[in-house]
C-alpha cells in the first residue's frame, strides 16, 4: 500500500453518513444489515486507501459502488441459503407418537396364532413373502413352486385370513 496522505478516518467523516443511508436503502430499510454492508465496505476502503483520492475519480461513487456489490453478494447468499427456522418448544400436537411396546408384542401373538392355524403351504407362503420380504418370483424359487402358485396361495391365504378375523381390517404390507 502506497502512503497518499488519505487517512480512513477522513474518508470516514466525509462520506460515512452518505453511505450509511444509502446502504439503508439498499437492503430494503433493514438497518443491521445496512450496517455490515457499510461495515464491510470501510474493510475494503482500508485495504484500498491508495485508490481513495480524487485523482483516482470519485471517492464516494467507489464506496457506492463497493457498498452496491456487498449488498448484492449478501443478497444472492440469503436466497441460496434455506431460512432458518426455530422450532416451537411446546408444540406437541404433531408430534409423533410411538405406540407403546405391548402393542407390538400383541401383535407378534396375534399374528403367530392366526398363522398356526393355517394350512402349511399357505403359511410358508405368508412368511416368504411378508417375513422373509421376497417378491413372488424370489418366493417361488425358495418353494420351489412357480410363481403363479406363490401368487394363489397368497391370494387364498389372505382371504382365509379375512374369514377368521371378522371386523378387522387386514391389509398386505
Amino acid at each position: 500500500m502506497v502512503s497518499t496522505g488519505v487517512t480512513i478516518d477522513a474518508v470516514m467523516s466525509a462520506h460515512g453518513a452518505a453511505l450509511q443511508n444509502y446502504a439503508t436503502r439498499l437492503t430494503g430499510g433493514d438497518r443491521h444489515a445496512a450496517e455490515d454492508v457499510v461495515q464491510e465496505t470501510w474493510v475494503r476502503a482500508w485495504r484500498h486507501l491508495d485508490r481513495l483520492t480524487e485523482h483516482h475519480g470519485s471517492v464516494r461513487g467507489w464506496l457506492m459502488r463497493v457498498a452496491h456489490n456487498i449488498a448484492v453478494d449478501q443478497h444472492r447468499g440469503r436466497r441460496a441459503r434455506p431460512t432458518e427456522v426455530e422450532l416451537p418448544d411446546q408444540d406437541l400436537e404433531y408430534a409423533a407418537v410411538l405406540p407403546p411396546a405391548s402393542d407390538e408384542v400383541e401383535t407378534r401373538v396375534v399374528v403367530g396364532a392366526l398363522l398356526d392355524r393355517m394350512s402349511p403351504v399357505h403359511r410358508d407362503t405368508l412368511v416368504e413373502v411378508y417375513y422373509a420380504d421376497r417378491t413372488a418370483a424370489s418366493a417361488a424359487k425358495a418353494l420351489g413352486v412357480p410363481a403363479g402358485t406363490v401368487k394363489s396361495r397368497l391370494h387364498n391365504a389372505l382371504r382365509a385370513l379375512r374369514d377368521v378375523v371378522p371386523g378387522r381390517q387386514l391389509e398386505a404390507a
